[in-house]
């Protein structure tokens, strides 16, 4: 009998400890500021059970010993405490790019060691960088940002009331490994973040509607970019990028279509011969440029034109120099207005009549944009956003590996 309750005990204290280990949360968030417009929560604890349940399931995986890594400090080791719910936050009036969370600090002297590990350099003033992330050290605590600009501006953490309930996780998130919350003065909208085999996908929680017809569509058409929005739309994109000027455009509708091509740019400079005679040198160097449609479908295309002129968008050859992509031209017709590259035409695919960004992935945008020029951005197959009515939905799809994401 005795044994019976020793096995009894030490499953009842195995399973408390895989419940505190794995399942048990603390949901109160600390570090989210007042001044915040744009929080990301991630779920620890439940990336950590998904982990581990794609390791087990991949045995390949077990014996695999990455040499690159043999020597870097995990982050579980780096002296930081690392919360039940991670939070990431945007503050407003700030570039979309950057990004912030603040983390406890346990162990300074690990903490150091880790500095030095991943060649983070100081700066000063208790301030670190390395090529992707920037740190400030204030007290026990340390703020991680992709920029170091407003470490200065980030406002007091939000009170413990919030939207007339107390704030914790509960508040931003349900059931999804993580959310995306945008806070304003009168709502917050959350969405459900996922993490799939090889796909992450954003959507309200309360969404139903299954884009995967329209997405096998458009991934079926040749075309880099195809986009179809209504002026709601146009707004609520617009109003990310810190341009709310949508009403003024008096745009009800918008189509694109656009590639990327590789094409000879001619470099004219000039020297001097043996003689001091000045003498025209011309070379050429390949750029990426793409070929592109835009259509705008407007209430009133004179007065929208007037407003391209008004904001200086539009010169006096016909051209949107708002589109760093030249050369284009403006044509208007009836209820439309037409901005066209003129090297080379794109076929606007058929209009679908719904709202939608899809962007294939193309070796081309890593010689263009060098900041996407890393293994995350290459692995992407296409970016996607829907909305239908008060539903939308964020995809990025990933190619397919021999791992899930999450492994990867």
């Amino acid at each position: 009998m005795k044994k019976k309750y020793i096995f009894l005990v030490i499953i009842i204290l195995l399973s408390a400890g895989i419940y505190f280990m794995f399942f048990h949360k603390d949901k109160s968030l600390k570090y989210i500021p007042e001044n915040a417009d744009v929080v990301v929560l991630v779920d620890v604890k439940k990336a950590t059970r998904q982990y581990i349940f794609s390791f087990l399931t991949h045995p390949s995986k077990w014996f695999e010993d990455s040499e690159k890594d043999k020597n870097k400090i995990s982050v579980s080791d780096s002296g930081l405490k690392i919360p039940d719910f991670l939070q990431i936050f945007h503050l407003n009036n700030t570039k979309i790019s950057e990004w912030y969370t603040v983390l406890e600090i346990k162990d300074q002297a690990k903490f150091s060691e880790f500095l030095k590990n991943r060649q983070f350099v100081n700066n000063g003033k208790d301030q670190f960088k390395n090529d992707q992330f920037f740190i400030k050290i204030d007290g026990e605590k340390c703020i991680v940002g992709t920029s170091n600009l407003n470490f200065n501006n980030i406002g007091k953490p939000l009170s413990q009331k919030f939207r007339n309930q107390v704030l914790n996780a509960d508040s931003f998130m349900n059931d999804g490994l993580g959310s995306l919350s945008f806070l304003s003065e009168l709502r917050t909208q959350n969405f459900s973040i996922n993490v799939k085999d090889d796909e992450i996908e954003i959507k309200n929680e309360t969404n139903s509607i299954d884009f995967e017809s329209l997405i096998s569509d458009l991934n079926n058409e040749t075309q880099f970019l195809n986009a179809e929005l209504d002026s709601e739309n146009i707004k609520k994109i617009s109003s990310v990028f810190k341009e709310n000027s949508s009403d003024s455009l008096l745009v009800n509708r918008l189509k694109m279509s656009a590639n990327l091509a590789e094409v000879n740019d001619t470099i004219i400079s000039y020297g001097y011969d043996d003689n001091f005679n000045e003498i025209e040198k011309i070379s050429y160097q390949k750029i990426v440029q793409p070929d592109y449609e835009i259509l705008l479908q407007s209430s009133n295309p004179n007065k929208t034109l007037e407003y391209f002129q008004h904001k200086k968008w539009m010169n006096a050859q016909n051209q949107l120099t708002a589109i760093p992509f030249q050369p284009n031209l403006i044509s208007s017709n009836k209820d439309q207005i037409s901005i066209m590259s003129t090297r080379k035409s794109v076929a606007l695919n058929e209009t679908k009549k719904q709202n939608y960004i899809f962007i294939k992935n193309n070796h081309l945008l890593f010689s263009a944009f060098k900041t996407l020029n890393n293994p995350f951005f290459k692995e992407i197959e296409y970016l996607f956003y829907g909305n239908k009515n008060q539903d939308y939905t964020m995809k990025i799809k990933f190619k397919k590996e021999k791992y899930p994401l999450i492994l990867r």
